[in-house]
């Protein structure tokens, strides 16, 4: 690769590498991604049980960026006391498969890193 084709990675704000992996690459997207991808539809607290150590401000947080981006749909019905679902759009399932491919990738290499990281 020439170093003309390293220039496109400059530009944070138009570099589509940055721009999306900075909305998704967090903690705790992929993670959300990948249970609602399994589970289909879950309220608030379910999606926060199954997570286990997020707090309520960061997937408040979290969920609200995924939405942003079309990634996560939030559905309210007009109820008391309110019930709130998410599930993926069609825009995140169509990353999922991409998500579980790193998944899988990890759970292969995972051995590996760890004697990796202890030789260091």
């Amino acid at each position: 690769m020439g170093k003309e084709n390293l220039k496109k990675y400059i530009d944070a704000d138009n570099c589509p590498v940055r721009n999306v992996l900075d909305r998704f690459g967090d903690k705790w997207s992929t993670l959300i991604i990948l249970i609602l991808g399994e589970s289909k539809v879950l309220r608030f607290n379910e999606l926060q049980n199954a997570i286990g150590t997020i707090s309520q401000k960061m997937l408040t947080v979290t969920l609200k960026k995924l939405e942003a981006d079309d990634l996560v749909n939030r559905t309210i019905y007009p109820q008391i006391p309110p019930k709130v679902e998410y599930n993926l759009t069609e825009r995140g399932k169509s990353l999922l498969p991409h998500i579980q491919n790193i998944v899988a990738w990890a759970n292969e290499n995972m051995e590996g890193i760890k004697q990796s990281r202890m030789s260091i």
